[in-house]
């Protein structure tokens, strides 16, 4: 039985790897043998793409600021995020439970229905062409409260709370030493999905951004799509680049949520 269970799971990830693997062959690959068929050995046309790709878009500047971007959401998001959801799932407010339902049907809310009115928000702000509306939405994260709350309720037990409280520790000594380090895998799991829905996002910094030195990798890789209409292996190089980030931060990331919680300890 484990065999067959270990053979799916080398299938998945193989198929998981591949897509992966071909766009670092195919930015190695020259444009007219991309489009003759399904090359599965790296070429030698690597450092020409490369050159070919900064030669006309400053990929690397958009490369640190979808990067500055990605972090700065991340730490708010975990952090506010975490906040948040401890004081649901270990305070006895009043409308409480009301709060809390409205975070949850903020989730069924499509964002594309709002974009229209956080357009003309910034506009009115005069943030519209920085940074700033594309990184504070993210310390109000719905999803992410929700998840943490749920994960926070069910593994801090009350007694540890009440041991610090005796112990003379505030609140906010017990959110940072306590509450944090026992969620730090679902924190982790937060940061991972919030880096690479930040690193991907697309519409929003479409539309809040008009200056190309200010554009993210989504946006650059649209407009290198438009340049090398022909050079697809421009564009794999381009796409090659914008991946690299998040298999980093997975590969950073992943143990913590492999690690399980140490639940109970309580004498």
């Amino acid at each position: 039985m484990k065999i067959i269970i270990y053979f799916f799971l080398v299938i998945l990830a193989i198929i998981a790897i591949v897509p992966f693997y071909l766009v670092m062959v195919n930015a190695s690959w020259p444009s007219f043998d991309i489009v003759s068929g399904l090359k599965l050995v790296p070429g030698t046309s690597f450092l020409e793409n490369y050159f070919a790709l900064i030669e006309h878009a400053d990929i690397w500047r958009s490369f640190f600021n979808s990067v500055f971007i990605s972090i700065a959401c991340v730490i708010l998001t975990c952090y506010f995020a975490t906040l948040a959801g401890y004081g649901f799932a270990k305070y006895r407010l009043k409308g409480g439970k009301v709060l809390f339902s409205i975070v949850l049907a903020s989730m069924m809310l499509p964002s594309q229905l709002s974009i229209i009115g956080f357009y003309f928000l910034n506009l009115r702000l005069g943030l519209l062409n920085t940074f700033y509306p594309l990184i504070l939405p993210s310390i109000a994260n719905a999803s992410a409260v929700f998840f943490l709350q749920g994960m926070i309720k069910d593994t801090i037990s009350d007694s540890y709370i009440e041991a610090a409280r005796i112990e003379g520790a505030g609140e906010f000594r017990i959110f940072h030493s306590i509450a944090i380090p026992l969620v730090s895998p679902g924190i982790a799991t937060i940061g991972i999905l919030n880096f690479v829905n930040s690193w991907n996002s697309y519409m929003t910094p479409l539309i809040i951004l008009s200056d190309e030195k200010k554009f993210t990798m989504p946006i650059l890789i649209s407009v290198v799509k438009g340049v090398y209409l022909s050079n697809y292996g421009a564009m794999y190089m381009a796409i090659f680049i914008s991946v690299i980030p998040i298999i980093i931060i997975y590969c950073f990331l992943s143990r913590y949520i492999i690690n399980g919680l140490t639940i109970g300890g309580i004498k």
